[in-house]
């Protein structure tokens, strides 16, 4: 029986291998993905992003507790900082979470960003295809929260949960960086802290200045204590009425095509970067158009569409 084969069955171990071929780019795990992606399209995707020490781990392990309880089936993929000596996620993630591997509803992947701009692992949206393939409910995909990172996450989900924490300042930063519009649901988690009630107090009355894409939500703020679990089923409930949303306006699809958009290109620009750093003609022709417009010798546009050329040659 082939790993799919083994995957669409249930087999645990072939989704984890599966998962660890996708993300070394594999070709086993890209004729795999090439086979299940007429399988996918069901699980709710759920972004969760915020700035670190904002509690993104234990908030998630709350939140799976919660889905669990309901009977729901979920997978979290975790997009770790890279080892800065072997390149590898730090797996600090699936340390925190360790409690919920014995669990078989429950599939936890810690993934390497290694450096790919906004932190996303470039493989994140195939291991969140073999998830919604192997059948679960909601797929959490957890970022590190740095740079643009935030904003990356956004093209790739269905929903987007910000997380704040009362005494960051994060509030005004956010609005200023257009993150607001962004998030679906906006969490003030670890709200047992002085300071929590002014926190949300303060993103409400930004969310109530802000514009929206769709009157038919508005982003919502929800307080949560991960640690305690307070809040953590209303937020769910926030989620889930999201997604209902979503579906009935339709803009369920319009988030679909705006994902599939993404992922192509990201695929897209990492391919054009393998062949052109990847090969040392091409590299050098690469360094040389790069070198011509640092001396000013071309614009950067001529310089691309020699690079293009290139690329169309026989």
């Amino acid at each position: 029986m082939s790993l799919v084969d083994r995957l669409l069955s249930g087999d645990r171990r072939a989704l984890a291998r599966l998962a660890t071929l996708v993300e070394n780019a594999d070709d086993v795990g890209e004729a795999a993905l090439r086979r299940l992606y007429p399988q996918t399209g069901s699980a709710h995707i759920v972004g969760i992003t915020g700035p670190p020490g904002a509690g993104k781990s234990t908030f998630i392990n709350a939140l799976v507790g919660v889905l669990r309880a309901g009977g729901r089936r979920v997978g979290v993929v975790a997009v770790d900082p890279s080892s800065p000596l072997s390149g590898g996620a730090t797996l600090g993630d699936r340390i925190r979470m360790m409690e919920r591997h014995a669990d078989d509803g429950v599939f936890i992947r810690s993934m390497a960003a290694r450096g790919h701009a906004g932190g996303l692992a470039l493989a994140t949206a195939g291991v969140v295809h073999l998830l919604d393939a192997a059948g679960f409910d909601m797929v959490l995909v957890e970022t590190i929260g740095v740079g643009q990172d935030e904003f990356a996450v956004a093209g790739h989900c269905h929903t987007v949960v910000l997380l704040q924490v009362p005494g960051l300042g994060d509030g005004v930063q956010a609005l200023k960086a257009g993150l607001l519009e962004m998030a679906d649901i906006l969490v003030v988690n670890k709200a047992d802290r002085d300071g929590a009630a002014e926190t949300v107090q303060t993103l409400r009355d930004m969310v109530s200045l802000g514009s929206w894409e769709s009157a038919a939500w508005r982003a919502e703020v929800v307080a949560t204590s991960a640690a305690t679990g307070e809040g953590v089923d209303a937020l769910l409930e926030r989620i889930d009425a999201h997604r209902e949303t979503l579906r009935e306006t339709g803009a369920w699809v319009d988030r679909q095509r705006a994902m599939a958009a993404a992922e192509v290109s990201s695929r897209l620009h990492a391919e054009l970067d393998r062949r052109f750093r990847g090969n040392d003609f091409e590299g050098a022709a690469l360094r040389r158009e790069i070198e011509e417009v640092a001396d000013r010798r071309k614009p950067p546009a001529e310089a691309v569409a020699n690079l293009l050329a290139r690329l169309n040659a026989p």
